[in-house]
This record gives structure tokens, C-alpha cells and sequence, in this order.
């Protein structure tokens, strides 16, 4: 038969148990939430990089159109 001070020390060591799980789980939590804002940050760099890349392929492609050393040139009347 089990005695009133084992059943409290059981008693308590499932409250313990229950409380550590809880922290790990608030633990879990706020990792996810930090995760998923560093996500959201790394998406919005991600954005104005690509829009940056854009801006920077239109200036050279303008700078190259705009210069005579990159103007295709016939290659047929080069070969004989």
C-alpha cells in the first residue's frame, strides 16, 4: 500500500514533469515565432536585391547598347 508521502512525492513529480514540458513547449514557441520574423526579413532582403539586380541588368545593358564596342557586328563579311 502506498503511503500519503508517496502519493504527494508522485503527485509532485508530475507537476514537475507538466512544468518542464510547458517550458519547453513556450521554449518551442518563441524559437518558431523568431524563425519565422527572421524568415520575413530574409524575404523583404530578398525582394529589394532582386528588384536591385533588375536596375543594374537594365543600366548595363543600356551602357552596352549605348557603346560602339558592343554593337554586334557582321561576322559573315569577317570570314572568307
Amino acid at each position: 500500500m502506498m503511503s500519503s508521502d508517496d502519493g504527494d512525492l508522485e503527485i509532485q513529480m508530475e507537476l514537475e514533469e507538466k512544468t518542464r514540458l510547458i517550458n519547453q513547449v513556450l521554449e518551442l514557441q518563441h524559437t518558431l515565432e523568431d524563425l519565422s520574423a527572421r524568415v520575413d526579413t530574409v524575404k523583404e532582403e530578398n525582394l529589394k536585391l532582386k528588384s536591385e539586380n533588375q536596375v543594374l541588368g537594365q543600366y548595363i545593358e543600356n551602357l552596352m547598347s549605348a557603346s560602339s564596342v558592343f554593337q554586334t557586328t557582321d561576322t559573315k563579311s569577317k570570314r572568307k
